[in-house]
């Protein structure tokens, strides 16, 4: 049987990462934390405990968030990359370069949840090429972001 080696990095491409082994504890966390952390409404983590995980290229910067915990990033484009903590790491889910293979399992910090994702699925929903009046824009749009790989 193949191990799967998963990789991920970067929106620049500055630092790469592979991991090997089962992934298994999927997350989102809304503490005011992680919101802040990741600009978001809640931080999607993946633990990396108990598998084979290297930066391929260089390693993040960190931010140190809390006496206890250190938040990977990466300098260059601000991407957030980890949750470093005592008793291991998470990766941010969206920088993995197949995201929709690690479906969160579970919500920490829920008292931090913002109550009107209770409503995410009434707002209305377009896809990008729906949005007529940004055609000439997208048009022009050439993405710098390094490509997720195979």
């Amino acid at each position: 049987m193949m191990t799967q080696i998963l990789k991920g990095g970067c929106q620049c491409g500055a630092i790469r990462f592979e991991v090997t082994g089962p992934l298994t504890d999927t997350s989102i966390c809304h503490c005011r934390m992680c919101q802040k952390a990741f600009g978001n409404f809640f931080a999607p983590l993946v633990s990396v405990r108990g598998t084979d995980f290297r930066w391929t290229r260089v390693e993040p910067a960190r931010f140190q968030s809390s006496n206890l915990v250190q938040r990977g990033f990466c300098p260059a484009c601000g991407t957030p990359l980890t949750y470093e903590a005592p008793d291991g790491m998470a990766v941010a889910i969206g920088a993995f370069d197949h995201p929709e293979n690690l479906e969160p399992t579970i919500q920490y910090g829920i008292e931090g949840r913002l109550a009107y994702l209770d409503r995410l699925n009434d707002w209305s929903r377009r896809t990008t090429l729906d949005d007529i009046e940004a055609a000439p824009f997208l048009d022009k749009l050439v993405s710098y972001q390094y490509p997720d790989e195979a």
